[in-house]
């Protein structure tokens, strides 16, 4: 489980299936109402007051993005106490109940990180064949992502692919709306027969 602040007010958690798995949770049971996903909501809470000194009062935004292959992304966001409420709602938000707001998401977004340009380079030769159009290629915070959509592959072609560049890089939790906005469009489709044709 890895974490980090965004804002004052709002943190990112990276969850991997396997920090899943260790808790019996699937993931479909994210979107659903039971002891176990409440008590890994508790666990990460208690971790992010630790790590960062986020504390979670008050009411809570929680967005969960579903990434194909990587786990999850769980976004949680400190809403701010309304001071125009009456003073017995005032009283109640007071107690330090954190109230949640859960917003689920998928994407077919599969997004890995490359931190040596040799290395991506590398795993674009082996990924060649197995691709036959699409992929971004982004540069951000001195590092390298490319992101490919896992609906234009079938089941046998995605497991390649995620093999392929898992063994060459790791996977990202950076959403293609970030890149697009603080990072560097490299090569904005067809990343890796780009790639691929300009360096032989």
């Amino acid at each position: 489980m890895k974490m980090e602040r965004l804002s004052q007010d709002k943190i990112r958690i990276f969850l991997t299936f396997d920090d899943l798995t260790e808790r019996g949770i699937q993931k479909d049971d994210m979107w659903r109402e039971i002891p176990k996903v409440h008590e890994l909501f508790s666990d990460m809470m208690d971790q992010a007051y630790t790590e960062l000194g986020f504390e979670p009062s008050g009411p809570l935004a929680v967005e969960v993005l579903q990434l194909p292959a990587q786990g999850m992304v769980v976004i949680v966001t400190r809403g701010k106490v309304d001071f125009q409420q009456t003073v017995e709602s005032y009283d109640e938000e007071v107690e330090e109940m954190y109230e949640l707001e859960v917003t689920l998401e998928q994407t077919d977004q599969i997004s890995y990180m490359f931190h040596d340009f040799e290395d991506m380079l590398r795993m674009a030769k082996v990924l060649n064949p197995l691709v036959t159009e699409g992929g971004s290629l982004f540069a951000y915070k001195n590092k390298w992502f490319l992101l490919l959509n896992a609906d234009e592959m079938d089941e046998n072609g995605y497991q390649a692919v995620i093999a392929v560049l898992s063994e060459f890089g790791e996977a990202a939790t950076v959403t293609r709306a970030v890149l697009e906005e603080y990072g560097k469009t490299v090569i904005a489709e067809n990343a890796v027969k780009v790639l691929c044709a300009h360096f032989k």
